[in-house]
């Protein structure tokens, strides 16, 4: 297929809790394909939080706000309060970060019970008070962006939520094309996105289901977007981004092979026992093992050998191994 006439389109790395921390950020930016990623959600609850919160979540805030490789990171808030979320953006944008998200599709019950994330879906009225303290708050030069799924039990208010956040004067939007109650199951439903009211022309970002550059062009033919947000595929495929890139501009690209993850795995084995305590960093790599194994089956044999390791030392030396096998 020639896809030379193909607009090169815009790829974000998605906010994923527990997973898409600062080395997984800093890693998967340094492979390449990606002009932005976002934190992990910083839950407001109670009260403005303080500068040491948001540098633990986004330590990139240190070096204005991007990863080694230069990528922006956005820092994403989660809160049902429209003055106390606007009150710690302003912080956020005080610490120099290069844009502020807001959470509206979290669909976990723990954050959901305590009015977060996608509960808000039910009042698309609080979604457009939130997005727009949050963007009066805070200067325009400072991007705010947030994220929504179609609703919550169905997509009936969906035209209200998009509405809503659109219309508060926000700069993106980004469309997970599923309800709360469909949570990760496919498929995921692009169409929905071409019925959005955008009068304002703001950026669409669609996200859902793209595992493969073919279903990266079958999401821009559905949804009309030409802004993507990559999240468990970008796991399973750590050259997803560059890959897609590559496929639109029909340039050649040789895929990661099977000894460029092993080295990745020790980068990030490394990197993160750096960052906290050795024996810490066992538990993120098995999980990135897991996710691996959908597209490297030396991934899965990798993870029964070591999936009862609690020893930093044996982990170290099950990669090293890994690394120095021969390739398949």
């Amino acid at each position: 297929m020639n896809t030379s006439s193909i607009s090169p389109p815009r790829l974000l790395l998605a906010p994923m809790e527990g997973v898409m921390e600062s080395v997984m950020r800093d890693m998967l930016t340094r492979v390449g394909g990606y002009e932005r990623c976002t934190t992990e959600f910083v839950r407001v609850s109670s009260t403005v939080l303080p500068a040491k919160v948001f540098y633990r979540l986004c330590p990139e805030l240190k070096a204005d706000g991007r990863t080694p490789s230069g990528i922006p990171v956005y820092v994403q808030l989660l809160g049902s309060d429209p003055d106390l979320m606007a009150a710690n953006a302003r912080v956020v944008a005080g610490l120099g970060a290069p844009g502020i998200d807001l959470n509206f599709g979290c669909p976990a019950k723990t954050v959901n019970k305590s009015r977060g994330g996608a509960t808000l879906l039910r009042t698309p009225e609080t979604i457009y008070d939130i997005c727009k303290a949050v963007r009066d708050a805070t200067p325009h030069t400072t991007p705010v962006t947030a994220k929504v799924r179609l609703g919550f039990d169905d997509d009936a208010l969906f035209s209200r939520i998009a509405d809503g956040a659109i219309n508060s004067g926000i700069d993106e939007l980004t469309v997970h094309a599923r309800t709360k109650t469909q949570a990760y199951r496919p498929p995921a439903y692009w169409h929905r996105l071409r019925d959005i009211g955008n009068d304002r022309n703001i950026p669409i970002i669609a996200n859902g289901e793209i595992w493969t550059p073919t279903d990266l062009l079958d999401c821009r033919r559905q949804s009309g977007c030409n802004a993507f947000m990559l999240a468990r595929g970008a796991l399973c495929r750590p050259d997803l981004g560059r890959a897609i890139a590559a496929y639109c501009s029909d340039t050649p690209q040789m895929p990661l092979e099977w000894q460029d993850i092993a080295e990745l795995l020790v980068y990030f084995f490394e990197a993160n026992g750096a960052l906290y305590q050795r024996k810490y960093a066992i538990n993120p790599l098995k999980q990135w093992l897991v996710y691996l194994q959908y597209c490297y089956p030396q991934a899965a044999a990798l993870f029964a050998q070591v999936k009862r390791i609690r020893d930093p030392d044996d982990m170290l030396g099950a990669l090293s191994k890994a690394l120095n096998q021969p390739a398949a």
